[in-house]
């Protein structure tokens, strides 16, 4: 039988009808909805950090993006854009439930042993990413490849079966299923700082909208808020909590780059070369030969224009169903 969770907040008076499946519901629906509007984005974007050879004219160009993504819709039409979504939305189930669950978890665990509240969100964030990236990581696999596939025009599109029996087949490694993991190694180390500063940055902006600039950004205490619930930090009004989301988008991003630039490089490189496992020095080396210091951040401000309501609308509906639930 379906608990219906009892609220008292006028903001919350529909979770009256609502029950635990439906806020979960609004949970993935809300990253569904995010991932999908920057789908086409990701595209792009993917084809520039892999430096596919038919896209990186466009990389260093004014205006690139909309260059790419006009010739992806004008040879591929609206489903190039989209491709290798479908595996992103696939990944998003595992990744995300994962990720924020395990934060909390760790924090809590992390409390015990570390006082230090910006070092503990640090470590909890980094450690849930890690978590999270092993579970999801070879449907990232896949979702890449296919997203890097230019096949000719009037030639359909890579399936996702298809795709997949052709990294499993790859004589990379002796068991198959190592070709899923293609700069795994690397990624790990990557989504130390991207976990890490994500929820570090998100606590902090969020801390300091509630502490220093409560009489804009949070809403005023009700009763409900004092009394009824366990709960007793004040809720953020919408504009700031989408802010604190965006703005830790953006300097998570920005200190991950490099590695994911890499990664990338990495997961693609059994499609020029079936048995090679793809290391990262020779890449790093030609990155920077190549393009230097700016070479590692290459498609950089589509990550921002991508993580900028991403991370909004995550963290949003995040710390909303945290309230929804009367969870600290």
């Amino acid at each position: 039988m379906l608990r219906v969770i009892p609220c008292n907040s006028k903001w919350f008076g529909f979770c009256q009808r609502l029950n635990d499946k439906s806020a979960l519901f609004i949970l993935f629906a809300s990253a569904y909805v995010a991932k999908t509007v920057v789908a086409p984005l990701d595209r792009v974007k993917i084809l520039f950090q892999t430096h596919n050879s038919r896209f990186v004219k466009y990389a260093s160009t004014h205006f690139g993006l909309f260059k790419a993504g006009k010739a992806i819709y004008r040879e591929y039409g609206v489903r190039g854009l989209f491709q290798g979504h479908s595996m992103q939305l696939a990944r998003i189930f595992p990744y995300a439930a994962v990720k924020f669950m395990t934060y909390e978890q760790l924090k809590m665990i992390l409390s015990r042993r570390i006082h230090d509240q910006h070092l503990r969100n640090f470590l909890a964030g980094s450690l849930c990413g890690i978590i999270s990236v092993a579970v999801s990581y070879p449907l990232d696999m896949i979702r890449v490849r296919m997203a890097y596939l230019t096949p000719t025009s009037g030639m359909p599109a890579e399936r996702v079966r298809a795709v997949a029996q052709m990294i499993y087949k790859e004589p990379a490694y002796r068991f198959g299923i190592l070709n899923f993991f293609r700069g795994f190694p690397l990624s790990l180390m990557g989504i130390i700082p991207y976990g890490g500063v994500s929820f570090l940055t998100h606590e902090y902006f969020t801390s300091l909208a509630r502490d220093r600039f409560g009489s804009i950004a949070a809403k005023p205490l009700d009763q409900w808020q004092s009394r009824d619930r366990r709960r007793k930090k004040s809720e953020l009004k919408a504009w700031a909590e989408l802010t604190s989301g965006a703005l830790s988008g953006v300097i998570a991003q920005t200190a991950s780059y490099p590695f994911e630039l890499i990664r990338r490089r990495m997961q693609i490189a059994g499609a020029h070369d079936p048995s090679s496992r793809g290391s990262a020095i020779p890449i790093i080396r030609e990155v920077w030969k190549t393009a230097g210091v700016r070479g590692f951040f290459v498609g950089l401000t589509i990550g921002y224009v991508k993580v900028v309501p991403m991370f909004a609308v995550s963290f949003y509906t995040y710390e909303k169903l945290k309230a929804l639930f009367d969870l600290e």
